[in-house]
């Protein structure tokens, strides 16, 4: 009974505590973040290409389990950002799809790739994800609300693939993994004739 009271009080305090905050939100600023953090996951060949950066980051071990999750988003930042601008990038459905193609293959066949050279490879998928993401800003939503959860919501596909990449563990994970990666893979061969 005691628990159950103090529940309700934490309830009761929360909603309170939120009340006056909802009050302050500018116009297009809640829509903004939520925007962003919807975007990513609306497409498949940025949920594939993002969780493979997990998956691969989760078969390389340490320290690419983190660096590669944390490449990618910071340096889809800076696409995004460009996109923000107006900066044309060309190709930018290519790269994507691109990026499925070879982030699939790379978990498919289990790539050892040197430290640096992984970075390489996630940081310049990301900025065509990036600028994806920044070219398609809803109007009159906060820019960078909505910058702030496309990269949460690529940070939480990351860890997913994370997640799921610590089967590799296991020869039957191992064997898991070459599957997706070569799912991942021929989607991305989708992708790319789609694109073009």
């Amino acid at each position: 009974m005691r628990v159950t009271r103090v529940r309700f009080a934490l309830l009761l305090a929360g909603l309170w505590l939120a009340l006056p905050a909802s009050a302050h939100v500018a116009p297009g600023q809640a829509a903004g973040f939520f925007s962003g953090l919807m975007h990513p996951v609306s497409g498949l060949d940025h949920v594939l290409a993002m969780v493979a950066v997990g998956l691969w980051g989760a078969q390389l071990g340490a320290p690419a389990i983190w660096l590669l999750p944390v490449t990618f988003p910071l340096v889809m930042a800076c696409g995004g950002f460009l996109g923000l601008l107006g900066v044309a990038l060309p190709g930018v459905e290519i790269g994507i799809a691109s990026s499925a193609i070879l982030l699939g293959t790379l978990v498919a066949t289990q790539s050892r790739a040197p430290l640096w050279l992984a970075a390489v490879v996630v940081g310049f998928f990301a900025v065509f994800h990036g600028h994806a993401h920044g070219t398609e800003l809803p109007p009159g939503q906060s820019g960078l609300l909505y910058s702030v959860g496309f990269v949460v919501a690529t940070g939480c596909l990351h860890a997913a693939g994370v997640a799921i990449g610590w089967v590799h563990r296991w020869p039957w994970g191992q064997a898991a993994l070459r599957v997706a990666g070569a799912a991942i893979a021929v989607a991305g061969v989708f992708f790319l004739w789609r694109a073009a």
